[in-house]
């Protein structure tokens, strides 16, 4: 039998995944740099701070974004998207003083929106390319990519911007894009029918991404209880800088323990394809997420290695439960309706971690930080039990060699 890994080895993919590489790197080189140099031009944390809420607004264009990526041609939406990200980080250049930082939260809002349309698209390209037996091995290695980026980009953009300025990044993020669009203008792929225009009208054919997420065993159970666990990691992220206190560690040490977590992370992602051929994507997604439960619990305390291991834990759990997650909503969403949910689920697993971060930052001021953590546990724990009443839905997918559904 031919190995679910021999599709990954095209040449069309491999240029894929160059491309989507590139994308990578300019969508996270400047990601945390937009809330420093805020912090620098006006002297204040607070609208430093803010860059990262600007980061969460397009969700509430997904729906248009992956109504239109089913419309239309992926791959040429890219190639336009790539190109309208690197044209819009140009006026950065022109930002000198305080009274620019308008601009860099406008350029922010659309930097920030090029993720939900990769988003949008990626999913379908995939389905379009591989067999579903593929899908995992591709998510993973795509995890892995995301990992890598988001391990080096923080380290290597703050030294660079601390040497020479953001000049030089803002340019590294422009060649990126620049970059991607070329390779996605370049490469030839077999892409599905576009869809036929509904007589629903706009927005009902828009929700019907969140629609299938909620509906469609049992990817609607998935879909709960991974917004239900990654809402709650909201609560740890909100609280790090208190559990780094409480370990007696120093603030500026939290970078190498969430360096730990991304190196997790990035085995996770090479792994997790042959974990789901072996277990299912069922069985992965719910140790995922009882792993996440039991990897918080250390740092409710005051111990410093049971601390770095459970960053590790979390980072390896997280990124599990994720990729098998994504591999489950390709394999059971059709083609033509993949922009769509794949823009929903983009929303499900981001913006209401970014919502409970904030709420989670106010409760900190009358809450100590270890109740948190050990309610954030106690959500992953009953996500994770939910979770284990869950069942494929087709024979084979969660036996050995079974990878289709």
């Amino acid at each position: 039998m031919t190995s679910p890994a021999a599709a990954l080895r095209t040449t069309t993919f491999r240029v894929l995944t160059a491309g989507w590489a590139l994308t990578n790197f300019a969508d996270s080189v400047l990601s945390l740099i937009f809330a420093v140099w805020v912090t620098d031009l006006t002297g204040s944390a607070a609208l430093g701070g803010a860059t990262f809420a600007v980061f969460g607004a397009p969700a509430f264009v997904a729906p248009f974004l992956g109504r239109l990526a089913d419309r239309v041609s992926r791959r040429r939406m890219l190639v336009w998207t790539y190109v309208a990200g690197a044209a819009v980080l140009v006026p950065l250049f022109w930002v000198s003083q305080a009274s620019h930082v308008w601009l860099v939260y406008v350029v922010a809002v659309v930097y920030a929106t090029v993720a939900y349309v990769t988003a949008a698209c990626q999913s379908g390209l995939l389905k379009d390319m591989l067999p579903d037996e593929s899908l995992g091995h591709a998510n993973g290695r795509l995890a892995a990519i995301d990992q890598v980026f988001r391990l080096s980009m923080p380290l290597l953009g703050a030294a660079v911007y601390v040497w020479t300025g953001p000049m030089p990044l803002v340019a590294a993020a422009i060649a990126a894009f620049l970059g991607a669009a070329a390779v996605f203008a370049a490469v030839r792929i077999t892409e599905s029918v576009a869809a036929d225009e509904d007589p629903r009208g706009f927005w009902p054919e828009a929700a019907d991404g969140f629609r299938h997420l909620f509906s469609t065993p049992p990817l609607a159970g998935m879909t709960w209880t991974i917004l239900g666990a990654l809402a709650a990691v909201g609560l740890v992220n909100a609280v790090a800088f208190a559990i780094i206190d409480h370990l007696g560690l120093q603030a500026a040490l939290l970078g190498p323990l969430t360096t730990l977590q991304g190196v997790a992370g990035l085995a996770a992602g090479l792994l997790a394809g042959r974990l789901m051929i072996r277990w299912g994507r069922v069985r992965v997604f719910t140790v995922g997420l009882l792993g996440l439960a039991v990897g918080l619990v250390p740092l409710a305390g005051s111990s410093v290695v049971a601390a770095v291991v459970a960053m590790g834990v979390v980072g390896f759990s997280v990124t599990s439960a994720v990729v098998a997650f994504v591999t489950e909503r390709q394999v059971m969403t059709p083609a033509r309706l993949q922009g769509r949910v794949g823009a929903a689920s983009h929303v499900v697993l981001n913006l209401p971690g970014v919502l409970v971060t904030l709420a989670g930052a106010a409760a900190l001021a009358v809450v100590d930080h270890r109740v948190l953590v050990l309610v954030n546990a106690a959500v992953c724990l009953v996500c994770g039990l939910l979770a284990l009443r869950l069942r494929a839905v087709a024979p084979g997918d969660d036996a050995p060699g079974g990878a289709t559904a």
